[in-house]
């Protein structure tokens, strides 16, 4: 089985939203986790490259993410709208995040 390098996570309140997928764009997962689950989801996981769009929560989650030794980068939302292929949902935007976080010219905010 290929082995996941990048992971884009759509947060919300308390159902959040991840896309998976291998060195070469192909999807691996895209599951619904709930937010106590989601620490023990990713410490399970060899460390990876993981995008979110930066609203209040992702500096948190950033940092948690970082602590199991993830890779995290944070998006400015504006930046990743052009990549969703579909309407707004939050599988259509964890998948978007998950393209636009490794895109060499894309730009990302300080944890």
């Amino acid at each position: 089985m290929k082995s996941i390098s990048v992971i884009g996570i759509d947060l919300a309140k308390n159902i959040f939203q991840i896309h998976a997928s291998d060195r070469d764009g192909n999807c691996l997962l895209n599951k619904a986790i709930r937010r106590h689950n989601l620490k023990s989801f990713f410490r399970n996981l060899e460390p990876c490259l993981i995008g979110m769009e930066a609203c209040g929560s992702a500096h948190y989650w950033a940092r948690e993410l970082r602590s199991l030794g993830h890779d995290v980068r944070l998006m400015p939302p504006q930046y990743v709208k052009p990549y969703v292929k579909t309407n707004k949902s939050d599988v259509a935007d964890a998948e978007a995040i998950c393209e636009a976080v490794v895109r060499p010219n894309m730009r990302f905010v300080d944890i």
